[in-house]
This record gives structure tokens, C-alpha cells and sequence, in this order.
């Protein structure tokens, strides 16, 4: 059934009655006394046992055919809103929407309520998302495991222009989606030490005496594929203390040490990413790693075993992807489980491990790439270290038995690093512990095999390989865009929500014709006005729905290079007010995302944006030319807002440092245009689009490289060459945009004069010219609409459904089922 078109009225009469009857006897209220959240959870629960259906059939077909299974561990799942997501997803969207509005209820007003569950921080915890709903759709049997936060990402507010983070508090209402499996709980230990004992025969075995115990228990939510393909099991952990209450102390009035293991215990599931700048925060973050991994791999295992299979058999029935380092601790608890719960030797089970475990690297930056102190692992996880020092030895004796004695070349791929500290090198664990180990984008893979994994690449040449990313199109268009939907379907048929790989290219053939690009035209305005209404309602700022948006949201970082962005909106406010008599293109330039708590530099990127925004907007002489807006709390519910109003798309990293990214496919694919560098997918979108549809500069990766190691890090000539970025510069360090505090932005401008590791300066001219291309182009509408439908028709290759096939036949060999 097409998303817009009438749904059977016994299919609508069958719905109805499934809401009202959880309306009454789950939720427990009356029609007539219930509020919105109360049909909100009425009619998710009508939506869940027709997943349920679909769940249990995907089992039951998966244990008959006893297929292979995906694990893939991720410490995020950034899965937003699933209202809309999954009764489109089980063709029941308009059906819903019929039933509900029978019974006076609008379905777009009550999916408002449903909170954005945050269990992810950007573009990593979205892509497992995506990843899972592809497994789904393609009739892959999988699990995702992760962690069930009761706290998210935190929520974001600004006073003031700086950034305030506050509890993110998703689960207050409870999650209609989720079913509890307290038989399903595994104890996971910390600390304690290792004992040696004899194993029965004669010899010897190693046993972990830990400490400090915690239990995991399961919480599941099913994900539907799209037409209800099949179901698969998201699987989350909560940490619960073995014993929640000591009854002894709180009898003895100690009511605060009563309950003290109960509060350190659930802490491992309370928040995403705890700061890590203290020590404490740092034990926590590898107590939540090995927390979820721990409990995830001891699932599998019994469910492996379970089913009749024997320990030797799991490479051929169970393939684990490990998402980023984070799960990296997987390599050595899958070898303690072999060695010392099963009784394997040594060498089969590390032939075991690498056949089973495969690794996706997310990031060439060091300073991501975690590593744990020493100390910490040999306190928290003794008989792990134990494990990784073997790990460690047998391989560098390995090397040397192959008469290989280069002391760096040792040095490099050694699991332990030595200097400013021991640490252990978890990215260089998953390389060794994992049978594959992939890039997300081509650019960034050949980057892995230079720089991060380049010594470990030369010993392991076959190993690594690329598997760029991709974004599911049920969410980011059919769901965040049904009107440019409803345009594709009318121009090319049904088949389009199916095959939108292949179907969206014969979109290109329609380019030319001026009613489709005016059709085209003004769903994009429809998106823009809703956006300039939801700007006005939450921040007061009125913006022009004429004008070009243009659109930068992403987690801030330096490397992403807001900063460089905020540069041109300053250098293009001069420009407005000291020649008023050059024509402008109005322009409306909105920013979104959140800084990590302990991360100074970014929260201080924030600041400037709002500081330029309370400028540049209460100045009469822009005559509203231009406009700059900060939107608050960035998430998947706020892209899908803004996403389908973008005309341009910044993707605008230092090349080299961006190893994907996917709101850059997400914004091509709803026909905005792209200027970036070539970096990370954009090389290879800028391949399948063309360079003539995208607004292309600055330095290429190896060029930001050179200048790195030449230690070309000072500016002064290319400010110097640049009276507008020296004017700009100029302003902010001497607090034009900080009067209250003019001393506010020196730091930074300093940084950028002689320290500029992130290429700004460097770029600022490339960039100035580009966003010149850009006025120029948007003053030729259909040169512009022409260039925006050809991003739409050209980009069904960055699916995620084609990710997952790659994986699934290359890495995995999990053939897909019938599609």
C-alpha cells in the first residue's frame, strides 16, 4: 500500500478496536477521559502486537532453518521516535490515521509525545539504528545489544548562549515498545583476582575470583523491517545490584549505606558517556563497556548452545560486529569464556575468536581511538589483562618467529602503548582479535591503512577492507518527507518505496521538466515554512521561508569546523553592512548540535554562534539579508524537521578527520545541495551526484597532511592574504560580538593565528568563493531545482540496504532472505 493512499475500512475498524481496547484495559482510562499521551500509548501498543505477530514468526522460521545470526554490539543505538517509523514500516500508517481520526484523535499531534529515546550521541548511535532496521527489512536474523540507559544523551538548553545540559529523562512515561526479560539476567563481575586451581586431569586452570558482582537484565524491542519483512530483537542491558537493599545496615538506621551497592551498581546503565576527564568517569566508561559486553556475549553463547551446536561451531552459526572501539573488550571475555568457562586450549579458541569477531573503525583521530591505563584494566578486569598480555606476547613472538625484529614496527602494533603512561590500545585489540576490520567510507579506509593501522596493515594486508556507509530511506525520506515521497511515487510509481536504490535514478529524466521541478520547489517550501514556524515558536525569531537555508548540524567539534562556518556568517555580515549597494541573496543560516559536557573549546563555538545570532538579528542595517539561529537539543525528531527545509548542506570537516559521516546522504537525498571538502562520503557522493551539483573545496586529505607534518600550523600569511577573514578575526577578538566580555574570544582567535590544526584559516578563501558559487546558483531557480533533483535521483547507492548486503555477503556470510 502506498503511503497516501485509502486503507481498507475493516483494516481501519480492525485498528480501532485494537486501540480502544488497550486504550481501556492497558491503559485503563475511558475515551472520553483520556488525554493525548494516553491514546500516544494506546495506540503503540495496538502497533506492538502486530510486531509481536511478525516477531515470533521471525524466531520461530530463524530456529527452524537454523540460520546464522548477526550480534552486533553497539554502545549506542540513536533510534529517536518509533511511532511513525514502525507503522510505516508494517503498512498500517494510514490505517492508523483513518482509525484515529473515527475517533477524534489527530495521530500527528499525539506522535509529538512520544519522546526521542537518546540512547546515542551522533552519527554512530544513528547508524546502528539504520543498520538494524536494514537487517530487518533484508530478512537478516540479528540482534542488536546495547545498553538501556534510563538517562540519554543529555538534554541541551542555552542561557544565555551557553550551552546547559540537564537530565535527558526519556523513559518518565515508561516505553510502550520495550518488554522487560527479567528471566533473561546474566551476573557480570569487576575487580577480585584470579586463582590458579586444579582443572580435574592433572592440571592446572586460571578461575576469576571477582570482587564487585552486577547483574544485567535484558530488556527487548522488536525491530520491524520494512513491508514486515521480519523482526529482529534489539536487546538492551539494565544494571541492577544483586542484593537492592541491605537490609542488616538500613536496621541499623544506616539508610544511605543501605542502598550505596544498588546506586554504584546502577550507575553502569544510568547515563550515556559519563564525562571521562576524571578518574572515576574513566572507570565507569569501561565498566559500562564491559558491562554490556559481557552480559551480550554470554547471551549468545547460550542461545548458540541452546540450540544443540557445539562451542567449536560458532563462527559458522554466529557473526559479531563490534561497533568502534567501545565493545573492543569483546576479544578478550570471548577467549576467557573459551579458556576458562569451556575448557578450550589456547590456539582453537583464538581461532574461534577471530573467525567470529569483525570490527568497524569509526575514527582516525587518536585521541578517540580509546586506550585504557593499565592500572585501571589490572584493578577493574584482572584476568582480562592477563588474557591481553598473552594476547599481546604470542603475537609478538609470532613476529619475531618470522624473523621480523623492527623494534618500531614492534612497538606500533604492540596492545600495550608505553609512553606518557601504560596504556592498552583497544583499536589495535580489535584489529588482531577480529577476522575483519572495515572502514565506513573510501577515503576513510586507504586514511586507516596510512595512518592509524598502517604498521598492523602491512603485517595483515588482507584484512581491511571498505563497507561505506548508508542511511535507511524509510526513515529519512519516506517518514521525514512524505510530500517529496508522494512526488516520487506520482513520477515513478509504487516501486519506488520499495527499490529506491535503483528506482530514484530514472528521477534524473524528469529534471527537465519545469512542472516537477516546481513541484519539487514547493514541497521544499512547505518544509520551510513549518521549520520557520517551529524557529519562531521556540526561539522568537522570525525567518524568511524565501530565503536559502542554510543548514549545519552535527555534533560540534573542531574537526567538523563550525568555527569556519561561523567565520563566513561574520565576514558576510561585514560585507552586508559596508556595501549595502552589492545585491545579497537572503539567507537564514541554522546551526544545531550539542558539545560534549567537559569539551571547552566546543561549548565556547556555541557561545560565539549565539553571540553572532543576537548581533546579526537585531541589526536593521542587514534589512534581513541574513539571518543566524541556534536550535537547541539537536535530535533525530529535530533532523527530521529541519532536514527536508535544507537548501544547502554543510559538510564542511578538515579533510582527512571525518570518516563518513550520513547527514550528508540524509540532506542529498532530500535534494539539498552539498558544499564540503573532500572528505570522508563526500568523495564518493560527489562521484555519483557530480562535482557540477555540489559546491566542492578546499584542501584535500593528503594536502591537510603535509602541512601537518611540515608543522605549517601558523596562519599569519594566509590571514595576512585575507583582508576579509582578518576582519573578521579582527572583530571577534577585540568583543564586536562580546561587549559584555571583549576578551571572551582572544583565546580562539589565537588559536586560529598560530595554531590553526584544523585548517580554518587555511580554507576561509575556498570556502568565501564557494558560498559565492552558491548565491549565484540559487539565483538561477531552475539550474538550482535541476541540481537539487539530481542529488535525490542520484544518491539510492548510500542506502543502508546496500551497506548491510555488503556486510552480510562479504564479511559476514549471512546470505539476505527473500526481499
Amino acid at each position: 500500500m502506498a503511503l497516501d493512499s485509502i486503507p481498507d475500512q475493516s483494516e481501519v475498524e480492525t485498528f480501532k478496536h485494537a486501540v480502544l481496547t488497550r486504550l481501556r484495559y492497558a491503559v485503563g482510562k475511558d475515551p472520553a477521559d483520556a488525554y493525548d499521551h494516553d491514546w500516544f500509548e494506546a495506540v503503540a501498543l495496538a502497533a506492538r502486537k502486530y510486531q509481536v505477530d511478525g516477531w515470533e514468526e521471525t524466531t520461530r522460521t530463524i530456529d527452524r532453518s537454523q540460520r546464522k545470526r548477526v550480534y552486533y554490539l553497539s554502545l549506542e543505538f540513536l533510534i529517536g521516535r518509533l511511532l511513525i517509523d514502525n507503522l510505516s514500516n508494517l503498512g498500517l500508517l494510514e490505517v492508523a490515521r483513518q482509525a484515529l481520526s473515527e475517533l477524534g484523535v489527530d495521530l500527528e499531534r499525539i506522535r509529538l509525545l512520544e519522546p526521542d529515546a537518546a540512547l546515542g550521541n551522533g552519527g554512530l548511535g544513528r547508524l546502528a539504528a539504520c543498520f538494524m532496521e536494514s537487517m530487518a527489512t533484508l530478512d537478516i536474523p540479528a540482534h542488536g545489544y546495547g545498553i538501556r540507559y534510563e538517562h540519554g544523551l543529555f538534554k541541551q538548553t542555552v542561557a544565555d548562549g551557553w550551552q546547559q545540559e540537564h537530565t535527558e529523562t526519556w523513559l518518565d512515561f515508561g516505553n510502550p515498545w520495550e518488554f522487560e526479560r527479567p528471566e533473561c539476567s546474566y551476573t557480570i563481575g569487576f575487580g577480585g583476582s584470579v586463582l590458579s586451581e586444579d582443572d580435574g586431569s592433572g592440571g592446572q586452570r586460571l578461575c576469576w575470583e571477582p570482587l564487585e558482582r552486577v547483574r544485567a537484565v535484558a530488556y527487548d524491542m522488536p525491530i520491524v523491517g520494512w513491508r514486515n519483512a521480519s523482526v529482529n530483537t534489539l536487546r538492551l542491558w539494565r544494571a541492577r545490584a544483586e542484593e537492592t537493599l541491605r537490609l542488616d545496615r538500613f536496621n541499623a538506621g544506616d539508610y544511605l549505606g543501605a542502598v550505596a551497592d544498588t546506586v554504584r551498581a546502577e550507575s553502569i546503565s544510568r547515563v550515556l558517556y559519563p564525562a571521562d576527564s576524571t578518574e572515576a568517569g574513566q572507570e565507569l566508561r569501561l565498566r559500562q563497556e564491559y558491562f554490556f559486553v559481557c552480559a551480550s556475549l554470554q547471551d549468545l553463547m547460550q542461545r548458540h548452545l541452546g540450540h544443540g551446536e557445539e562451542v567449536h561451531s560458532l563462527p559458522r552459526q554466529a557473526a559479531i560486529q563490534l561497533n568502534d572501539t567501545h565493545p573492543a573488550i569483546a576479544v578478550a571475555e570471548l577467549m576467557r569464556l573459551l579458556v576458562d568457562e569451556r575448557g578450550l586450549e589456547w590456539d582453537e579458541a583464538w581461532g574461534l575468536t577471530v573467525a567470529t569477531l569483525s570490527y568497524t573503525n569509526h575514527t582516525l583521530l587518536p585521541e578517540a581511538l580509546e586506550s585504557w591505563p593499565v592500572g585501571l584494566m589490572e584493578r577493574l578486569l584482572p584476568r582480562h589483562m592477563q588474557i591481553i598480555y598473552l594476547i599481546n606476547a604470542f603475537h609478538i613472538d609470532a613476529l619475531r618467529a618470522k624473523d621480523i625484529h623492527d623494534f618500531d614496527l614492534l612497538r606500533a602494533v604492540s596492545l600495550i602503548e608505553e609512553g606518557h603512561g601504560r596504556r592498552v590500545r583497544m583499536g589495535n585489540l580489535a584489529f588482531l582479535g577480529c577476522h575483519s576490520v572495515n572502514g565506513v567510507s573510501a577515503l576513510h579506509t586507504e586514511l586507516m591503512r596510512e595512518t592509524v593501522f598502517r604498521e598492523l596493515h602491512r603485517l595483515y594486508p588482507n584484512r581491511i577492507s571498505n563497507k561505506t556507509n548508508g542511511v535507511t530511506f524509510r526513515r529519512w525520506l519516506f517518514q521525514a518527507n512524505p510530500e517529496l515521497t508522494a512526488l516520487l511515487v506520482d513520477t515513478l510509481g509504487e516501486e519506488v518505496l520499495d527499490d529506491p536504490e535503483n528506482r530514484l535514478r530514472d528521477f534524473a529524466a524528469h529534471a527537465e521538466k519545469s512542472s516537477v521541478r516546481q513541484r519539487f520547489a514547493q514541497q521544499r517550501r512547505n518544509a520551510k515554512e513549518r521549520l520557520a514556524q517551529l524557529i519562531e515558536e521556540n526561539l522568537a525569531i522570525r525567518v524568511d521561508p524565501d530565503a536559502l537555508f542554510d543548514v549545519h548540524i552535527k555534533r560540534i567539534h573542531e574537526y567538523k569546523r563550525q568555527l569556519l562556518n561561523l567565520l563566513h556568517t561574520v565576514a558576510l555580515y561585514q560585507d552586508i553592512r559596508n556595501d549595502p549597494a552589492t545585491h545579497r541573496v537572503p539567507r537564514v543560516k541554522i546551526f544545531a548540535g550539542k558539545a560534549a559536557p567537559s569539551y571547552q573549546q566546543a561549548k565556547l563555538i556555541i557561545k560565539l554562534a549565539n553571540d553572532i545570532s543576537r548581533m546579526v538579528n537585531g541589526d536593521p542595517t542587514v534589512r534581513g539579508l541574513l539571518k543566524v539561529v541556534f536550535i537547541p537539543n539537536y535530535n533525530v525528531s529535530l533532523a527530521e524537521s529541519i532536514i527536508p527545509a535544507a537548501d544547502l548542506s554543510e559538510q564542511i570537516s578538515t579533510a582527512g578527520l571525518e570518516a563518513s559521516g550520513t547527514s550528508n546522504m540524509k540532506f542529498a537525498l532530500n535534494g539539498a545541495l552539498t558544499i564540503g571538502t573532500l572528505d570522508g562520503a563526500n568523495v564518493e557522493m560527489c562521484e555519483r551526484i557530480g562535482p557540477d551539483n555540489m559546491f566542492i573545496f578546499g584542501l584535500k586529505a593528503q594536502q591537510v597532511e603535509a602541512r601537518k607534518r611540515a608543522g605549517e600550523l601558523s596562519m599569519q600569511h594566509e590571514i595576512a592574504a585575507s583582508p576579509r577573514l582578518e576582519e573578521a578575526l579582527i572583530a571577534l577578538g577585540t568583543g564586536v560580538f562580546s561587549p559584555d566580555d571583549p576578551q571572551r574570544y582572544v583565546a580562539l582567535v589565537d588559536s586560529l593565528r598560530y595554531d590553526d590544526r584544523f585548517m580554518v584559516c587555511t580554507d576561509f578563501d575556498a570556502y568565501w568563493d564557494a558560498q559565492e558559487r552558491v548565491e549565484q546558483l540559487w539565483q538561477k531557480p531552475a539550474r538550482w531545482w535541476k541540481a537539487s533533483m539530481l542529488n535525490t535521483s542520484r544518491v539510492g547507492w548510500f542506502s543502508s540496504d546496500r551497506t548491510i548486503r555488503e556486510y552480510a555477503e562479504e564479511i559476514w556470510k549471512v546470505p539476505p532472505g527473500e526481499e
